[in-house]
């Protein structure tokens, strides 16, 4: 088994011990990405700001290694508020092309920053 760090510049570095992304022979494990503007480290303003965002950094970080959107087998979203299931859902309707990978949505207590979603995800790369 191989393992690689992924590092994108188009999205927000790691705030933590942790890599953007790895890649384990053919699977790429994303970090969860936050709403932060890769470029102020700025929260967006908003959960539907914040998940466009999000959805942009997770693009980015897929392209470094070599993948896209397409290529996203299993999703999971954070949410800080459940309430903002349905918001969140339409913005990752239009980032996620069909078939729709596998996906999980949380509610969590708090979120990294006092952002309001984050999603994580894992891509595999074709043969």
């Amino acid at each position: 088994m191989t393992r690689q760090a992924v590092t994108s510049q188009h999205a927000p570095a790691a705030i933590g011990p942790y890599s953007q992304a790895i890649v384990s022979d053919d699977l790429v494990f994303c970090s969860g990405q936050l709403g932060l503007d890769p470029v102020s480290g700025e929260l967006a303003e908003g959960v539907e700001a914040q998940a466009e965002r999000a959805l942009r950094n997770l693009a980015e970080v897929l392209g470094a290694a070599g993948v896209s959107m397409a290529d996203l087998v299993k999703t999971t979203i954070f949410l800080a508020d459940l309430a903002d299931f349905a918001a969140v859902n339409a913005i990752y309707a239009r980032h996620v092309p069909e078939p729709a990978p596998a996906r999980s949505t949380v509610g969590v207590a708090a979120l990294p920053r006092g952002g309001r979603v984050e999603i994580e995800a894992v891509a595999r790369r074709p043969a």
